[in-house]
């Protein structure tokens, strides 16, 4: 249920808010060329707008994005010195068997 009041329900409201915007530019008492330039101009803030935050989700992306191949790199060093670690055990504990075995 808050999944559909989440971004959708923002992404209507924003919606009807620029609908009830254009509605109430359209019936001003304004002429044909006076409501023609305002329309523009709403519409070119509109884009500037979306551009802008276009931008700035990409650069949210790239960040997010970068701090994941830190995290994985991070990561694969620990395992690959968990790895080498139980290999060394491992040659270790071998090297002492085989020590131990030829006593006997």
């Amino acid at each position: 249920m808050s999944e559909r009041n989440g971004a959708g329900g923002v992404l209507w409201f924003l919606a009807g808010l620029g609908i009830g915007a254009v509605v109430g530019i359209l019936y001003a008492p304004q002429s044909g060329s006076e409501t023609r330039e305002i329309l523009m101009s709403k519409a070119e803030e509109g884009r500037d707008f979306v551009r802008k935050r276009a931008k700035e989700a990409r650069t949210q992306a790239e960040q997010w994005a970068e701090r994941g191949k830190e995290v994985y790199s991070a990561q694969k060093d620990q395992i690959r010195s968990a790895v080498e670690a139980g290999r060394q055990a491992y040659r270790e504990k071998t090297a002492t068997a085989k020590g131990d075995g030829e006593n006997i």
